[in-house]
């Protein structure tokens, strides 16, 4: 088996997915392989964007396009330094979770895909699918899947 060489790490903002980022940035460190953030985004429709933009005033920024991902990757990027990650790419893509990380995982030729188990568990995710049960359905690369939620949630 050889090492991997670049790790892909989706990351939404959520405390779930950080503990993802944590782990696959000590994994980047440990091989030395480049650790790719990624953060899935939908542009919000323009009637609530406007209504946003009303109420946020000079803050309106913070909810338009990509804004929210970025921001969730750049925190992300914080973590990953923090965990010894040193060679560190970002990428903020419009779509569906799954559907983003399996195209950058085939784009960018991942060898590993890293996720949190958050919805496994649940009702929704044994109904609708979840991310991490949906991606390593669709992964052509191994998929490590952490547990990054308590149990029973």
């Amino acid at each position: 088996m050889s090492a991997y060489r670049i790790i892909l790490v989706g990351t939404d903002g959520s405390d779930s997915s950080f503990r993802a980022v944590d782990r696959a940035a000590q994994l980047a460190a440990a091989t030395g392989a480049t650790l790719l953030l990624a953060s899935a985004y939908s542009p919000m429709p323009e009637r609530e964007r406007a209504s946003a933009a009303d109420r946020l005033g000079d803050l309106a920024y913070k909810v338009q396009g990509s804004t929210p991902a970025d921001d969730a990757l750049r925190a992300a990027r914080e973590r990953a330094v923090a965990a010894g990650a040193t060679d560190i790419e970002q990428v903020a893509v419009e779509g569906d979770p799954v559907d983003v990380l399996a195209k950058l995982t085939k784009e960018r030729e991942a060898d590993l895909v890293v996720v949190g188990n958050r919805g496994l568990n649940s009702l929704a995710g044994r109904i609708l699918g979840s991310v991490p049960a949906n991606l390593s359905h669709r992964s052509p690369c191994d998929v490590l899947i952490v547990h990054t939620t308590p149990k029973g949630k």
